[in-house]
């Protein structure tokens, strides 16, 4: 194989694997790593012996995902507050041509999704991702993992179980979460607050990330009393310092519209809200800015 079409190869299944490799690490610059290292063994492997290039391609970068991620939990053990995964531009583009094949995408890369997926071993998490997300067969995943298909399979029914019981019970219409988020950008930007509570779902719960390097919640917030209480600190004391030029952006993050904030031309936050029934169900924040760096390319 001539090194312009080795190079083809990899490029043409570089989208899989970097969707791969995020799902199972929820952090970009992890995913980006992992997929460097597959592209290293792959210049390096003997082409001639391999059939399928993307399931050759696949199965090395599972195995250094599960590697990594092994590796990583230790340091999530320690994580100041809430976890969320890096915010992950998606964008499917004419790659994946098919609604429901988007929406299945575009669920597996959710935040709620991807925060059920960190109770999971490393496994079971590849063996979701690699049959939820991507559809391949037991048999190759088998393959992949070096187990049984009766093992994987069993792998899979248990990783099932555990993401129905955590991912949210009502589905989230695009069009809602946008008219919502617009919504609750106005009250706050106004000062509105019982325009924000009117907002908020009973039951609703905000989840912030800052890992200890901004302000934001280090606990889950539950319920619209604790939430709004929250919220009108928020605003009151603003989210900048005073005189700072304040930007906000619609981006599509993991598969769903999102705010981004910026801060005098910096990613300072995103903003995603779960929306059902007219009412915010859960607000994410993320303000980690080790986990926007991704963000000011």
């Amino acid at each position: 194989m001539a090194t312009e079409s080795v190079t083809d190869v990899f490029e043409e299944h570089r989208p899989v694997l970097m969707g791969v490799a995020y799902r199972m690490l929820g952090r970009v610059a992890d995913a980006e790593d992992v997929v460097q290292e597959a592209w290293l063994r792959w210049s390096a492997a003997d082409h001639g012996q391999v059939r399928e290039p993307r399931a050759y391609l696949v199965r090395v970068t599972t195995r250094l995902a599960i590697d990594r991620l092994r590796h990583v939990q230790s340091r999530r053990e320690a994580y100041v507050g809430p976890w969320l995964p890096e915010p992950y531009v998606t964008d499917f583009g004419p790659t994946v041509p098919d609604t429901a094949e988007r929406a299945v995408l575009a669920e597996s890369v959710s935040l709620a999704v991807l925060v059920v997926l960190e109770s999971l071993s490393p496994l079971e998490r590849a063996v979701f991702v690699l049959r939820e997300a991507f559809g391949f067969p037991f048999a190759e995943i088998a393959l992949t993992l070096d187990r049984s298909e009766a093992a994987v399979r069993q792998l899979a029914g248990r990783a099932r179980k555990h993401v129905e019981a955590g991912r949210p019970r009502y589905e989230v219409d695009p069009a809602e979460r946008r008219d919502l988020t617009e919504r609750f950008l106005a009250a706050a930007s106004e000062g509105d607050l019982s325009g924000l509570m009117s907002l908020l779902a009973p039951d609703v719960r905000l989840v912030g990330d800052s890992g200890g390097k901004a302000k934001a919640p280090l606990r889950v917030l539950e319920s619209a009393d604790k939430v709004g209480r929250f919220l009108r600190g928020v605003a009151a004391k603003g989210v900048a310092a005073p005189g700072a030029e304040l930007e906000f952006r619609f981006v599509e993050l993991n598969g769903a519209e999102c705010l981004l904030l910026l801060v005098d031309g910096k990613p300072d936050s995103v903003f995603q809200v779960d929306a059902a029934d007219g009412l915010i169900q859960n607000i994410y924040i993320i303000r980690n800015p080790d986990k926007l760096v991704s963000l000011a390319r």
